[in-house]
């Protein structure tokens, strides 16, 4: 790919695209950055397990050649979905974005717990408050 054909959004730069691995880069991943090592399990990880399957007579031996089709499908199908998050992300305004931020900043504090013994046989721990206990009536 040429750098005039890639958005401005893509993630990977063109300088480091030619570094990445085959994998990738035959995809066409924009968003997704698999390592080497995850690209060996995505492409001759799949051919392994079908082999091992087609083996095992638990799929037909077509399996090995749509196995890994299937996966790259699948991954490029996964990038496509985060360009499509990222792209929507990107239309949020600012002040928006600042307005989730407060709501889902964790709030940090104590809560007062009355100490109680958890090794007291017979003694029912429960969240309902307990009435209180009522005083006899002068007439009684």
């Amino acid at each position: 790919m040429t750098g005039a054909n890639r958005p401005a959004w893509a993630t990977i730069p063109v300088d480091e695209d030619r570094y990445r691995p085959l994998y990738a880069r035959l995809l066409g991943l924009r968003f997704v950055n698999p390592g080497g090592v995850l690209c060996f399990l995505f492409f001759e990880g799949a051919i392994a397990l079908a082999v091992l399957l087609a083996l095992a007579e638990l799929v037909s031996w077509w399996a090995v050649l749509v196995l890994p089709v299937v996966v790259a499908a699948m991954v490029k199908l996964n990038d496509m979905v985060a360009a499509i998050v990222v792209r929507s992300a990107a239309l949020v305004p600012e002040q928006e974005r600042d307005r989730f931020r407060r709501q889902m900043e964790p709030v940090v504090g104590r809560a007062r717990v009355e100490w109680v013994s958890h090794s007291v046989p017979g003694v029912m721990i429960t969240a309902d408050p307990v009435p209180p206990p009522r005083r006899a009536n002068p007439s009684d």
